[in-house]
C-alpha cells in the first residue's frame, strides 16, 4: 500500500469539502486514459500545442543550443511523447548533440515509449526514460553532475492543474535544480471563448468522464474501497471571470462508502460532490507576472494560429 496515497485519501475524504488531490489520476490506467482524452477532437490543447512545436521546431532549436553547447531535453509527465517528439525527430535528423529525458510515473506508458524511440531512431538518439516524480528527477539530474544546459519542458498546460501559488512555488522550487542559462518550456491553456473550454472537458465519448471515475476504481483496487462509481457523475464547471475549469465527481444518491485500508466509512449525502482538479486557463498578464514572481525571464513565446494556446520559454537568470 502507498501510504502517501493512503494519507491523502483519507485527508481529502475527511474534509468539510471532499476531494482527492489530482496527482492519483495517473496510476496506469488514468495514464492510458489520458493518452485517449489528448486525441479527443473536442480537447483542442493538444492539436495547438503541436502546432506551436512544429512551426517554431527551428527557432527552439536555436534558443536550447545557443552557444552550441549540447543540452538535455527533460520532459515532465512526458505519457507518450506525442508532441515532444515533433522536436526530438528533426534534431536527430540533423545530427544535434542532445539527450531526451522523458519522466512519467506510469511504467508501462514509459516502456512503450522507449520502444517506439529505439523502432524509429535506432542507436541514433540518446535518450535516459526515467520512472519517478518531477522532483526526484530533477535530484537525480542534478546530482548526476552532467554539464549540458537542462532545458525542461512542462507541456500541455499542466501547470494550468496548480493554482497562482502553486504554480509560482513549482516554479521556484524548479529553478532549485537549474544554473543560470537553463532553460524552461511552460505550456499556458488561453482564455477562450467558454464554450469551446466546457466542451475540451464534457467529450461526447465520455472519456474525461472515465478518466475521474479511475480515482475511485484506485482506491477500490488499492485500498479495498466499496465505492460504486456508477452512483457518481463527471460534472465540469468553468468560471470565465477566475479562468479556473474544476472538476468534480457528483453523488447521485446517498450512499457511504467503506474504505478498508483506512478503516474509514465515508458518508455522501444526495447530490454531494469531490473536487478532483482544477485547470487554469491564462491572460498574457498573468504569465508574465507568474514568471517575473518566480524569478524568470521571458525569452521568448510562441501562439498557435487560433490563439487557444501559447509555450512559454523562460531563461533561468544568474
Amino acid at each position: 500500500m502507498d501510504a502517501a496515497f493512503a494519507q491523502d485519501i483519507h485527508q481529502g475524504l475527511t474534509a468539510d469539502q471532499k476531494y482527492i488531490p489530482c496527482q492519483y489520476f495517473y496510476d496506469e490506467r488514468g495514464s492510458w486514459l489520458f493518452q485517449q482524452i489528448m486525441q479527443l477532437p473536442e480537447y483542442y490543447l493538444t492539436a495547438c500545442e503541436t502546432q506551436i512545436l512544429e512551426q517554431y521546431n527551428e527557432e527552439l532549436l536555436q534558443a536550447f543550443r545557443a552557444g552550441g553547447q549540447s543540452f538535455n531535453l527533460i520532459d515532465l509527465g512526458a505519457g507518450d511523447a506525442t508532441k515532444t517528439k515533433s522536436l526530438i525527430g528533426p534534431y536527430v535528423d540533423k545530427g544535434i548533440d542532445f539527450t531526451y529525458t522523458p519522466v512519467d510515473l506510469a511504467p508501462s506508458i514509459l516502456s512503450a515509449l522507449s520502444d517506439s524511440l529505439d523502432a524509429v531512431y535506432e542507436d541514433n538518439l540518446r535518450y535516459n526514460a526515467m520512472n519517478a516524480d518531477y522532483w526526484e528527477a530533477m535530484e537525480a539530474l542534478q546530482s548526476s553532475g552532467d554539464p549540458a544546459r537542462k532545458v525542461v519542458l512542462f507541456l500541455g498546460s499542466n501547470i494550468g492543474n496548480f493554482d497562482a501559488q502553486q504554480s509560482m512555488a513549482f516554479l521556484q522550487r524548479l529553478k532549485t535544480y537549474l544554473r543560470p542559462g537553463d532553460l524552461v518550456l511552460l505550456g499556458f491553456d488561453l482564455k477562450k471563448r467558454p464554450e469551446i473550454i466546457y466542451q475540451a472537458y464534457l467529450d461526447t465519448k465520455g472519456t474525461t468522464a472515465a478518466f475521474n471515475l479511475n480515482l475511485l476504481h484506485r482506491i477500490n483496487r488499492e485500498l479495498g474501497g466499496s465505492f460504486k462509481p456508477n452512483y457518481f457523475r463527471f460534472y465540469p464547471a468553468y468560471n470565465p471571470q477566475t479562468g479556473v475549469l474544476s472538476s468534480f465527481l457528483v453523488a447521485q444518491k446517498e450512499q457511504a462508502v467503506h474504505i478498508e485500508a483506512l478503516d474509514l466509512t465515508v458518508h455522501f449525502d444526495q447530490w454531494e460532490a469531490i473536487h478532483t482538479e482544477i485547470s487554469c486557463k491564462h491572460t498574457q498578464t498573468d504569465i508574465e507576472a507568474l514568471a517575473r514572481a518566480a524569478g524568470y525571464h521571458i525569452q521568448a513565446q510562441y501562439t498557435d494560429k487560433k490563439a487557444y494556446f501559447t509555450d512559454v520559454l523562460l531563461t533561468v537568470e544568474a
